[in-house]
C-alpha cells in the first residue's frame, strides 16, 4: 500500500501570513509613532546595511528550498529531503521568510521591533512541533529523527 505524502503546503501559508501581518502592522505603527519609536542614530546606514543582507540571504535560502530542492516534487514521492540547503536547516522556506522579514524590521530601525523575530521563531517553533514534525515522523520514522539530529530546525547551521 502506498504511503500518502504530506501536504504540498502544509502549514507554511499560515505561519507566512501571520508573520508578514506581525511585521506589517508593526512596521506601519512604528512609522507612524503609534508605538514607541527608540533608535540609535549611529545604526542608521548599519542597520539598512543588515537589513538588506537578510533581505538576500532570506531570498537565496528561499530559491534554494523552493525550486533548486524541487521540494513539491519529492513531497509528491514521499522523499525526505536532506540534502543542499535541507542539510542546513529543516525547514528553509519559513526560515527564509523569518530572514526577509527580519531584515525589514532592521531596515525600520526601531529597536523595540526587533522582539518579533523571536515571536517568529516561537511560532514557528508551536507550528512545527504540533503539525509538520509529527507528520514527518509518522511518515519517515527513524529517518527523520536521525535528520532531526543533525540539522536545526531553522537556524541554518549543520550540527556535528
Amino acid at each position: 500500500m502506498k504511503k500518502e505524502h504530506l501536504p504540498i503546503y502544509g502549514v507554511g501559508p499560515i505561519y507566512v501570513g501571520i508573520i508578514l501581518i506581525l511585521t506589517t502592522i508593526f512596521s506601519l505603527l512604528s512609522y507612524k509613532r503609534i508605538i514607541p519609536y527608540y533608535q540609535f542614530s549611529i545604526l542608521n546606514i548599519p542597520f539598512i546595511i543588515i537589513g538588506g543582507i537578510l533581505i538576500i540571504i532570506g531570498i537565496y535560502i528561499w530559491i534554494q528550498g523552493a525550486f533548486k530542492s524541487k521540494i513539491d516534487d519529492n513531497i509528491i514521492n514521499n522523499k525526505l529531503v536532506t540534502t543542499g540547503i535541507y542539510s542546513y536547516t529543516r525547514n528553509p522556506l519559513y526560515t527564509a521568510f523569518i530572514f526577509v522579514f527580519t531584515g525589514i524590521l532592521f531596515i525600520m530601525n526601531n529597536l523595540y521591533l526587533l522582539i518579533l523575530p523571536f515571536i517568529y521563531w516561537l511560532l514557528l517553533t508551536i507550528f512545527m512541533i504540533n503539525t509538520e514534525e509529527k507528520w514527518l515522523k509518522d511518515l519517515y520514522s527513524k529517518e527523520y529523527i536521525d535528520y532531526c539530529k543533525k540539522v536545526n530546525r531553522c537556524i541554518p547551521i549543520r550540527r556535528k
